[in-house]
């Protein structure tokens, strides 16, 4: 007996907690109450810190140093901490299910600097997550997860610092995806295992 071949992506598949935690909070065009422009500040200032040579400590006051004008204590545990306003990891928690609570835990850190890391992780991706999510049309999971790890290869290649920061830990967007490429057949747990491997060796 043959096997049936695997149905092709569906591109409204990948309404994802990340994906939305994202595309909600850039999409806020208020210029006073726009939170997503002043993670974006501290997001930038995080990976200024990671690519300096030589690099200072990973402090929440150099990552505010590097955030001026514009940066200040209050601002960055507006941003980052366990009291952080719209937190990625909250998104996936008070979603409840098994594979966003798998991913949570994985994300969920002590550190609010490592919180901030994990997050500009995400944005980095993004470009990257964007341009490839059209590219899964019509193919098969083996074939979106080589596409996935393709691109988080060429990410990490080209942001080397940040890929590495917190354990090569792979945006948390990416993880999210390559559950859902392959539809409940493998765990949180086992895609942010995967694509670690992706940013520590490549494909």
């Amino acid at each position: 007996m043959t096997t049936a071949p695997a149905a092709p992506m569906v591109f409204e598949s990948f309404d994802t907690v990340v994906g939305g935690w994202v595309e909600r909070l850039s999409g806020n065009t208020s210029p006073r109450r726009n939170h997503w422009q002043t993670k974006l500040i501290y997001y930038r200032a995080v990976t200024q810190v990671l690519e300096s040579i030589p690099r200072p400590a990973l402090t929440w006051k150099n990552i505010v140093a590097a955030a001026c004008p514009r940066g200040c204590r209050s601002t960055f545990y507006e941003v980052a901490g366990a009291h952080a306003r719209h937190r990625m990891v909250d998104e996936l928690i008070n979603d409840g299910g098994s594979d966003a609570i798998q991913i949570a835990l994985r994300y969920l850190r002590p550190d609010p600097v490592e919180q901030l890391i994990d997050e500009a992780k995400v944005w980095s991706f993004w470009p990257y997550r964007q341009e490839l999510l059209p590219t899964f049309a019509a193919t098969t999971p083996a074939e979106a997860e080589s596409l996935l790890a393709e691109s988080v290869a060429t990410w990490a290649s080209l942001h080397p610092a940040l890929a590495a920061a917190v354990e090569h830990a792979p945006p948390a967007c990416a993880v999210e995806d390559l559950t859902v490429i392959h539809r409940g057949r493998l765990s949180g747990t086992q895609a942010a295992n995967r694509l670690t491997e992706v940013v520590l060796h490549g494909v």
